[in-house]
């Protein structure tokens, strides 16, 4: 643990920069059974919030580490790489969750069909 705080460090001081990125904080997706169509369609466009928010979040990381440039130590593209997947398998989650919970709520809720509802994912890199 102690070699890794120092990994960071050095990495962090060799940059000559802190890591500036901002974390969006997640969206609670309500369980589709027993959520209104409203708070659901609140719900996507929170969502829809959180992917832009997410996005930008993503790019960040990735100027940050063009920007370390091949001089930085190797740890320190590891640490970058592993925020970027846990960032992309975050919004992934988070897609999949609600298009599951809309599913549920169509399911629960026959007649109002949920039309319009749902989030699109495409693979990212």
């Amino acid at each position: 643990m102690y070699t890794l705080r120092c990994v960071v460090i050095l990495a962090a001081s060799f940059v000559g920069t802190s890591f500036a990125c901002e974390y969006p904080p997640l969206v609670a997706v309500p369980s589709g059974e027993d959520a209104t169509m409203e708070e659901l369609l609140a719900t996507q466009a929170q969502i829809r919030e959180y992917m832009t928010a997410m996005e930008e979040y993503l790019v960040c990381v990735n100027e940050e580490t063009e920007t370390a440039g091949d001089n930085a130590p190797e740890e320190y593209g590891q640490i970058m790489a592993t925020r970027h997947n846990a960032a992309v398998l975050e919004m992934e989650t988070v897609a999949d969750l609600f298009n599951q919970q809309v599913q549920a709520f169509r399911a629960a809720n026959p007649e109002t069909g949920g039309m319009g509802m749902g989030m699109g994912m495409g693979t990212r890199n």
